[in-house]
Formats: C-alpha cells, structure tokens, sequence
C-alpha cells in the first residue's frame, strides 16, 4: 500500500502510528514533492465515489489563500481535479492506496477495515 503525507502533518502521523501499530505494511510517499497526478485523481475520484470536495485539505493555508470555500462551486469538475494535481498542499491527507482500497484524511474507524 501507498501511504500518501505530509510529514509535518499531525493526522498524518497519527495515521502512520496507527498503521505501524497494527502491523500493516506500507511505502511512504511525500505529498508535498510527489503530488498526485491528475490520472491518479480522477481514478480515485471515480473509485471511491466521494464529492470531489473530499479531496480538497479545506484546513490548508493555500486552500484559504486561493479562497477555494467561495470559488469551488463555479468550477468545473476538471478544473477542480487540475487545480487539486497542481500542488499536493490542496491534496487531503494523508491518503492510502493500495489493491481495493482508498482511504483519505484519518479515520480510526474507516483504517479497521485494513485489520
């Protein structure tokens, strides 16, 4: 499994302690230097079947900076997936992936799944 962070994020460490303490195996991918690519989006896009919304780290300075929470809903569906493949700051985190599954933000109920 992929697991997709930010290494200065408290979620995501949350996320990878409780991975590591439950003995589920992983491979690290920066968020930040290797930011999903848009094939990559859309696929998990389509997959999972959450709001494209989900996606986007709402928290994040640059989601503020850019005023997402007023300009989102007069985007289009593939100038949000854009937006979202230009920097991995926009990206929620972290992100697991992996054969039948795909996990975003950090969920202790939703990671059970993975036991």
């Amino acid at each position: 499994m992929q697991f997709i962070c930010y290494s200065r994020c408290g979620t995501c460490r949350k996320a990878q302690k409780w991975l590591d303490a439950n003995g589920i195996e992983y491979e690290i991918r920066p968020i930040k230097e290797e930011n999903p690519s848009l094939e990559e989006l859309r696929k998990w896009h389509a997959e999972s079947g959450l709001p494209l919304k989900k996606f986007f780290n709402t928290s994040g300075g640059l989601y503020r900076e850019l005023d997402l929470k007023n300009r989102l809903k007069d985007m289009s569906e593939e100038e949000q997936l854009q937006l979202l493949a230009s920097d991995g700051m926009l990206v929620k985190r972290p992100i697991l992936t992996g054969p039948g599954v795909f996990l975003i933000g950090f969920n202790e109920k939703e990671y059970e799944v993975l036991k």
